[in-house]
């Protein structure tokens, strides 16, 4: 897991007290794509996610959780993010 990875997998923890979180930097698949930054690393994610707090909620609704959630992070380069509510 790359530090945005770990980064980002610890802020959801914190916020969403999921029973299950992955973080997968999938950027290095986004290569040449639109936002990606020619590393490999650090634009492009998927967030796989369990959480209590998403029971009674529309899908956007858990969505929105989750990007409320790591918005700092989308503020500071991350392009893409594809969200599994498990």
């Amino acid at each position: 897991m790359t530090d945005l990875a770990q980064r980002m997998h610890d802020t959801l923890t914190i916020r969403l007290n999921p029973n299950h979180v992955e973080v997968l930097d999938e950027s290095a698949a986004h290569a040449g794509h639109v936002g990606a930054n020619g590393t490999g690393f650090g634009t492009h994610f998927r967030v796989r996610i369990s959480s209590p707090l998403f029971t009674g909620q529309s899908r956007v609704a858990r969505h929105r959780l989750v990007y409320d959630a790591l918005q700092e992070f989308i503020d500071q380069g991350v392009h893409a993010l594809a969200i599994e509510v498990l």
